[in-house]
């Protein structure tokens, strides 16, 4: 048995009829390098074969009884891979829309907390032979790092695979009873002071830098109230503030997902010229996306976009391991600027401002501060906000961007040749737009998700990444 830890338990917490907590992918296959037919019976065999080396897939949580405490992780005697791993088949013609508006309705549908978390489908009738695997797992389990070393695991540098180590069956465990966890939650509890009293060290150690990311969240009368004037005009994301978009509003159980590809040969065509680096041309291919999609809906708005940028502060000897080790800083997005150059620097000088005030506070605060939380307050607490729509009035971002570097080597599934491999990531109330992009082979792969009723035509604002790589080329 394993507990999740608070930051774990928020992704678990935060989950209503509308918001999910699970990520996952696409991956687009080339079935004539694997060793037979991509099957249902296949896939099923191939990734049962792998089991012993992840072993989440066979672990499902025991909540602690009235969410007094944080679920644990166990070994489940009931594991069925069959319910798992399942397939679907595109009609003709299996177009990339077809594949598209597939993929949004399995997002759209919540795992089941009662067996291990994660689903994989397996989908045919793709052009050129072609198939997909979408997969989703749920981020109370996995991080981006993470979640990439399941996938390794699962991938291999050859179609002829690798030999996977014999090990002992597997049988599960004893689910433990309700007694049992609410003894472990009496033992938790009492280690908290000490941990809080850690925490709070912490804190006051790095207290300028906290205050900082702290006035940012504060509406600006307040916040001059409490620490008057900002006086660091190295800290201009100390008094950023979301403005109003059309897809910051309460999200629906409806789901959008587009995707789009770019040489990366270009975006470092583009990074060469201007001596930034291939983040700041990301986060300026999604400004000068988004602010295209605004225009279009007359929304733009005066004043710059938030981008909340996930940082990975998973530590050498912390990989391989399951859960999050993850912070966020909060980066402007120059959806403002006209001119595509003067974009691309503003993007690069805001994400040097992000990096610095995230620099300023303490790495795992945002974890040691979850860990206090019960999930059965946190679940009301989330429940409530979003009666209230309070990340709808109050959010400190707009979005999220996330840019994840991946392998330049050719990599295969199942014996089949990856081709092409989309993130597909959550959304929030307030939040109802995510942009995460993977490398692979020389290509980055954008995914796009998005609320359905807040952003119908996500297509096309994805299609905008491809208009503004053009526009930085010409430069």
């Amino acid at each position: 048995m394993k507990q999740l830890t608070g930051l774990d338990g928020a992704f678990l917490a935060m989950e209503t009829h509308a918001v999910f907590g699970h990520v996952g992918s696409v991956c687009v296959l080339d079935p004539k390098t694997a060793p037979e037919e991509v099957t249902l019976d296949y896939l099923i065999r191939a990734i049962e074969e792998r089991l012993p080396l992840v072993p989440l897939f066979r672990r499902r949580l025991a909540e602690v009884p009235l969410g007094l405490d944080q679920a644990w992780w166990i070994d489940d005697p009931d594991f069925d891979i069959e319910f798992h791993v399942r397939e679907l088949a595109l009609p003709k013609p299996g177009s990339d829309r077809q594949l598209a508006d597939q993929v949004a309705r399995l997002h759209a549908r919540p795992l089941d907390r009662t067996r291990p978390l994660w689903e994989l489908y397996l989908i045919s009738g793709l052009p050129d032979g072609h198939v997909a695997i979408y997969n989703k797992i749920h981020h109370a389990a996995v991080d981006g790092v993470s979640g990439g070393d399941i996938l390794s695991t699962l991938l291999d540098l050859a179609p002829e695979g690798r030999t996977v180590p014999a090990t002992e069956p597997f049988t599960g465990e004893r689910p433990p009873s309700a007694l049992d966890l609410l003894g472990r939650s009496v033992l938790s509890a009492l280690r908290q002071p000490a941990h809080a009293l850690r925490v709070a060290g912490r804190v006051a150690w790095s207290a300028p830098g906290t205050a900082v990311a702290f006035r940012s969240l504060l509406p600006r009368p307040v916040a001059q109230l409490l620490f008057g004037e900002p006086r660091d005009p190295l800290l201009p994301g100390a008094r950023l503030r979301a403005p109003r978009t059309p897809f910051n509003g309460p999200v629906t159980p409806h789901r959008r997902w587009a995707f789009a590809e770019l040489p990366l040969a270009e975006v470092k065509a583009v990074r060469r010229a201007t001596g930034l680096t291939v983040n700041d041309v990301v986060m300026a291919l999604c400004a000068g996306a988004v602010r295209r999609w605004l225009l279009d809906q007359g929304a733009l708005p005066e004043a710059p976009l938030v981008a909340a940028v996930p940082v990975s502060i998973r530590t050498e000897d912390q990989r391989g391991t399951m859960g999050n080790q993850v912070s966020m800083m909060l980066a402007a997005l120059p959806t403002q600027v006209a001119d595509p150059a003067e974009r691309l620097a503003a993007a690069h000088h805001g994400m040097a401002a992000a990096k610095e005030q995230h620099d300023a506070i303490p790495a795992r605060l945002l974890a040691d501060v979850t860990q206090f939380a019960m999930p059965v307050l946190a679940n009301q607490a989330w429940r409530l906000s979003a009666r209230l729509r309070l990340f709808e009035r109050a959010s400190p971002y707009n979005l999220i961007i996330s840019n994840v570097p991946g392998p330049d080597v050719p990599l295969y599934l199942a014996g089949a040749e990856l081709l092409a491999y989309y993130p597909v990531s959550a959304i929030f109330d307030g939040n109802g737009l995510n942009i995460t992009v993977m490398s692979y082979r020389g290509t980055m792969y954008f995914g796009l998700v998005a609320c359905r009723e807040l952003v119908p035509d996500l297509d096309r604002l994805a299609g905008y990444l491809r208009t503004e790589l053009d526009a930085l080329s010409s430069l």
